[in-house]
């Protein structure tokens, strides 16, 4: 039998479609789960070898479900991200006109990737969230709302037809998702990755967050993503959701996260892994004085010092 993949469902979700561009999906159970939890955890007890889900759009940022889950319970890692374009259909049963949607539902992500073609379009509809899109398009099936927004190719597999197409807010909309497994070696430097980490300070205090930001500002590494999320240990108790650019192998990145390690209450690694859509000759060029040999150059140095031999 062969390993499985989770992932977030039903079937016909843009999960689906991502999750299949990879080339090892080929060769995997693919196993649909109701939840971005469930999908998590079916790799935490050893269900499935990874899942795969998405953690991030360009419209709203990150996506709280995921981060919240990657933030809390048993460690996971990231080891791959797929980026998908996204755009949306309505879908309806056979013979619905747009006059006759007075209910709409897809995922909650979705709903800022379409909200203004629903103001300008069904200004009156109540929107009802669904556990996915695909889910949405299900639901429509079986009478519960009129309309979801989903992904065209969802229509078929649902015994649906798509009333627009094409519908989304923002031009070039992506959404990115990520394969997550149990915690192991990353996978080697390709010269174009990116690491994630969770970080919580030892307190709250003026000029905290600047401290964390200052280990990476002071290498030269870039920051990808920034994001608080609530610790759940009172009102203003956050931590922080962070993707930089480069791997845990570059000694500018392992000594922002020695220095991370350091000053914070707990760190969270989640992985370093390829970047999707960039290549090694598109990576932004390092900063004076961050690039590994500089470091190695530095450290000869001081050792050298020690020795009394400068």
């Amino acid at each position: 039998m062969p390993a499985s993949y989770a992932y977030l469902g039903p079937e016909g979700t843009f999960t689906e479609v991502a999750l299949r561009t990879l080339p090892e999906a080929a060769t995997r159970e693919l196993i649909p789960y109701v939840s971005v939890q469930s999908a998590l955890d079916a790799v935490r007890t050893g269900e499935a070898e990874a899942a795969f889900v998405p953690i991030e759009n360009s419209v709203e940022g990150g996506i709280t479900t995921t981060l919240d889950e990657l933030v809390a319970g048993a460690p996971l890692m990231i080891y791959r991200e797929v980026l998908l374009s996204i755009t949306f259909a309505l879908l309806v049963r056979p013979g619905t006109a747009l006059s006759d949607v007075k209910t709409v539902t897809a995922h909650p992500a979705a709903q800022p990737q379409v909200r203004n073609w629903l103001k300008a379009n069904l200004p009156d509809a109540v929107w009802e969230s669904a556990a996915s899109n695909a889910d949405g398009a299900r639901l429509v099936q079986e009478g519960r709302y009129d309309a979801a927004f989903a992904g065209e190719f969802a229509a078929a597999r649902y015994g649906l037809v798509p009333l627009e197409t094409g519908i989304h807010d923002a031009e070039n909309a992506q959404t990115r998702f990520v394969l997550v497994g149990r915690p192991a070696r990353p996978a080697a430097p390709t010269g174009a990755d990116k690491t994630s980490v969770v970080l919580w300070q030892r307190d709250d205090h003026p000029g905290g967050l600047r401290d964390l930001l200052g280990e990476f500002a002071t290498r030269g590494i870039n920051l990808m993503l920034l994001q608080s999320r609530p610790t759940g240990a009172g009102i203003g108790n956050y931590c922080f959701c962070i993707d930089a650019e480069g791997h845990i192998s570059d000694r500018r990145m392992s000594e922002a996260l020695m220095g991370l390690k350091r000053i914070c209450l707990q760190v969270r690694y989640l992985g370093s892994y390829p970047r999707a859509g960039i290549g090694p000759d598109e990576v932004r060029p390092t900063l004076p004085g961050t690039s590994d040999e500089e470091f190695v150059s530095a450290a000869d140095w001081v050792a050298r010092c020690q020795d009394g031999r400068f």
